[in-house]
């Protein structure tokens, strides 16, 4: 009932919460209503989960363009994977210099990949060691951020229940 009121009023995170749900459920359809709403809200998750729909043809028809505008505004707005697959889909595409770029942006936003990926590009010399230092140190910063006392007992609530 308070997710309703909540999608009513045109919360984003209550309306990208029923697309994921409607998702899980296989109402692709559905899915993309909810999940375009909240893109439109600017949601960067939604987004990211659009363009997956998009690529997949799942509730929508398989469409590249909108694949990747969808993942371009879920990078631009801060998702740190989004970034990373941009940086793969340029990578794919041959343009190294791209791609590195776009890793070390979500590297610095603290996604694992993507500084693995920043890593080998230093390896291969197409990283400077001032810019690797700088990836590590905003990695680790984003890192030590999410860090609190209570999302360290969820961590061990649910070890102890066997959900991780």
């Amino acid at each position: 009932v308070n997710l309703m009121r909540r999608i009513e009023v045109n919360d984003p995170s209550a309306l990208y919460q029923m697309g994921t749900s409607r998702r899980n459920e296989g109402n692709y359809k559905s899915a993309s209503e909810y999940l375009s709403k909240a893109a439109e809200l600017g949601d960067a998750t939604a987004h990211y989960n659009l363009s997956v729909m998009y690529r997949e043809g799942e509730g929508v028809e398989k469409d590249e363009k909108k694949e990747l505008r969808h993942l371009e505004e879920a990078a631009i707005i801060g998702h740190p994977f989004a970034r990373h697959v941009l940086g793969v889909t340029e990578q794919r595409k041959g343009r190294i210099d791209r791609a590195v770029k776009h890793w070390m942006i979500a590297a610095k936003l603290g996604d694992d990949d993507s500084l693995e990926n920043v890593k080998m590009a230093y390896r291969c010399g197409l990283v400077s060691k001032e810019d690797l230092a700088s990836a590590l140190r905003a990695y680790q910063a984003a890192i030590d951020a999410t860090k609190s006392p209570q999302r360290d007992e969820g961590e061990t609530a649910c070890k102890r229940l066997g959900l991780v």
